[in-house]
């Protein structure tokens, strides 16, 4: 994993990625996801943004709600797939909560 603490585009140019996948949850999620993509194409043309949408089971799922959830102990199991919730537990762990 590669820690991103710049611009998105900039972390996708750091590992030299020519395509970022943006998951869409809801018809809420694309507007937002639109004028990203359009911002990342005006920093750096030669990365495409790619939108795909996100299995039913997890469309109405905020990831800050799982966030939430994991900073105060809680089991997201039901919420996330278990390499992300070992990655988002280790994180939380990281940052001492």
């Amino acid at each position: 994993m590669h820690p991103c603490e710049n611009l998105l585009i900039d972390c996708a140019r750091d590992v030299g990625a020519g395509i970022i996948i943006r998951g869409l949850r809801a018809v809420a999620d694309f507007e937002y996801e639109f004028q990203m993509g359009g911002m990342n194409r005006a920093l750096d043309a030669s990365i495409e943004t790619v939108f795909l949408m996100a299995d039913a089971r997890r469309q109405a799922i905020a990831s800050k709600l799982v966030k939430e959830i994991a900073l105060f102990g809680g089991d997201i199991t039901n919420f996330v797939t278990g390499p992300v919730r070992d990655e988002v537990v280790a994180r939380v762990r990281e940052i001492g909560h």
